[in-house]
């Protein structure tokens, strides 16, 4: 099995999308792609209402949390093989359904160890459409995928910025939805992942054409899907840079799995402020990703993840110091993390383009690799993070994100790549 070179794929000139079809087809990837923000950051407001109607732990309940990422993690290694043989759209519709029958469980269960167990089938489903509509960005924007990344990105950004408010929403309705006899509060936040799931179905079914042509699609099978990954991973900048991507994963994972304890528990802050808190932060990375896409006009992809995984490092060392010195206090904090996770709006596109860029038509067996370390890290350092779930200090957290700016900026140095260039530029 043979990864195509940068070279080889020079040729592989994808079908002239119109500027209507074109952002039609970029709102249905940013969709897919946003099934991450939807399932994890809407029900983070309520973690603390479930640890209570479940009789939980809250170290217990945001394992579910950690468990989702771990479940797109293993999703990602099937769909891209896949996807490769059979074409991007019937795995799509099988990890939507997947993800939406899921949803509805969850929806019903009464224990956390039901919760827990849906929430890893959640994440298989989810993992179609995180994997694919990598893929399916390659195929069509081969030469220019770090710019497609960005907007898809900006498109995105509304998902962690609006999802927190949604389920914040959700929960003060509690006591209405209950009297009319339905899915009320956190219940109801599931019930509504369920309706985003079959949105997506429908826009897959209907809107997405199949963007793999049958000529280019590979054979099907383990050996050939262990072969491409050995390959993959045989390759120093590839590795690199999916590194990268891992550990800039991993930080916002670690943030995203202790906020709500962080914030609310230990800090004091209402689950609305929390909601805007959070939105505010995903306002950051949605601003460095619209910045990122109009630096690529100027620069190329590498000297800008180079740059932006400096900054995090940096902000990401002194983020820990602060949270063990008291040192600038919460909102301390708070400016440090902004500005850490708003490096993830130029580390994200760029690394991304920066992988996948040489992988030619093993684009799907790539783009899992890629997403199941991504999502595989995250879930690593959310569980870390989970551990100290009732601690009561803000370190914890603060510790694993700096790890893993720091060594996110390890990798990039991995890579070899002294020039820091685009490798299709």
């Amino acid at each position: 099995m043979r990864l195509m070179s940068a070279n080889s794929d020079s040729t592989d000139i994808p079908e002239t999308i119109a500027g209507a079809a074109r952002a039609r087809l970029l709102c249905i990837l940013a969709l897919l792609a946003a099934f991450g923000p939807f399932a994890t950051d809407m029900y983070l407001p309520a973690l603390p209402r479930i640890t209570s109607d479940l009789g939980a732990t809250a170290g217990s309940v945001q394992l579910s949390l950690s468990v989702f990422f771990v479940g797109v993690s293993a999703g990602q290694l099937i769909y891209g093989p896949v996807s490769d043989a059979l074409g991007r759209r019937r795995p799509l519709l099988f990890g939507m359904v997947l993800f939406a029958v899921s949803a509805v469980v969850c929806a019903f269960a009464t224990t956390v160890e039901t919760l827990v167990a849906w929430r890893f089938v959640m994440g298989i489903g989810g993992s179609a459409g995180m994997t694919l509509s990598r893929a399916v960005v390659r195929d069509k924007f081969p030469h220019d995928s770090a710019a497609a990344f960005s907007v898809l990105m900006i498109i995105m950004g509304a998902a962690p910025m609006l999802a927190p408010i949604a389920g914040e929403q959700l929960l003060r309705l509690e006591t209405w939805g209950a009297a009319l006899g339905m899915f009320a509060g956190w219940r109801a936040i599931f019930a509504v992942l369920a309706a985003i799931g079959l949105a997506a179905l429908a826009a897959v079914f209907w809107g997405l054409p199949e963007s793999l042509p049958p000529q280019k699609r590979r054979k099907l099978g383990l050996g050939e899907a262990l072969a491409g990954y050995r390959s993959l991973l045989g390759r120093r900048q590839f590795t690199g840079y999916t590194l990268v991507m891992g550990f800039s994963a991993g930080a916002m994972f670690a943030y995203i799995t202790c906020s709500a304890h962080v914030f609310i528990n230990i800090y004091g802050v209402t689950p609305l402020d929390f909601s805007l808190i959070f939105a505010g932060n995903a306002l950051g990375l949605l601003g460095a990703s619209a910045l990122n896409w109009r630096l690529l006009h100027h620069f190329s992809p590498g000297k800008i993840l180079l740059v932006a995984s400096v900054c995090a490092a940096l902000a990401g060392l002194t983020l820990v110091a602060c949270a063990a010195t008291g040192a600038g206090g919460f909102w301390g904090m708070l400016a440090l993390l902004f500005l850490s996770l708003a490096s993830g709006g130029f580390v994200g596109p760029n690394a991304q383009a920066l992988a996948l860029a040489p992988c030619g038509h093993a684009a799907g067996t790539a783009a899992a690799l890629l997403g199941t370390v991504q999502f595989g890290m995250g879930g690593l350092t959310g569980a870390v993070a989970s551990h100290f779930g009732d601690s009561a200090s803000a370190l914890p957290m603060c510790a694993v994100f700096a790890f893993c700016t720091i060594f996110g900026l390890f990798s990039l140095i991995l890579t070899g790549n002294r020039r820091m260039s685009s490798p299709f530029s």
